[in-house]
């Protein structure tokens, strides 16, 4: 997110801005006026660079000011915006990439944890049965919600557990009963 005093033209990206800083008094200096996006910089004379975080600091204080607080300058710094819209939009554009930023590190997380076999959930079968309750029941946390996507894509996973469950019931399986019991209980 950058703030420059000048702008290339009247893109939608650029928000007309200023730039206060909370100053030791505890008052707010005018550091100037500029456009506001959320891209890269320019070669322009630039205000503030603030990379942004995913940390819970930003404020939407009425419906023209974004205030946070900056660990880089260690002070509170604040965009006034000439217009609601301006303002909604960079709002919206710091929500995004916190969403973003967390979703693309918990995938790391989830992913890198995973055991790498887990691509693909075997068809749910009478001789799958003791494979699947073995992902199901030794997955850890990261592996569990991997496993919850597996499932979701797998568009029969459920229906095929349903249709197996009356098979063993016909077939008097109770060790197959026990098995999508155990499935069940372990996925919810």
């Amino acid at each position: 997110m950058g703030a420059q005093e000048k702008s290339q033209g009247n893109s939608n990206s650029l928000q007309r801005v200023k730039v206060y800083r909370l100053n030791e008094d505890g008052k707010w200096d005018d550091q100037g006026t500029g456009h506001v996006s959320v891209d890269y910089l320019e070669d322009n004379e630039t205000l503030l660079v603030h990379r942004i975080c995913p940390d819970d600091i930003y404020r939407k204080q009425k419906d023209t000011i974004i205030s946070w607080r900056d660990s880089e300058y260690s002070t509170e710094l604040a965009l006034s915006f000439q217009e609601n819209t301006g303002c909604s939009y960079i709002w919206d554009q710091i929500c995004n990439v916190q969403r973003n930023i967390h979703f693309s590190s918990l995938n790391s997380e989830t992913f890198h944890s995973i055991n790498s076999e887990l691509r693909e959930l075997p068809a749910v079968e009478l001789s799958t049965l003791a494979i699947i309750l073995k992902i199901v029941t030794e997955s850890g946390i990261a592996d569990q919600m991997r496993l919850t996507v597996l499932i979701l894509n797998y568009q029969d996973f459920f229906q095929k557990l349903v249709e197996l469950f009356r098979i063993c019931e016909d077939l008097e399986n109770i060790d197959g009963l026990h098995m999508i019991f155990k499935i069940v209980k372990g996925i919810s």
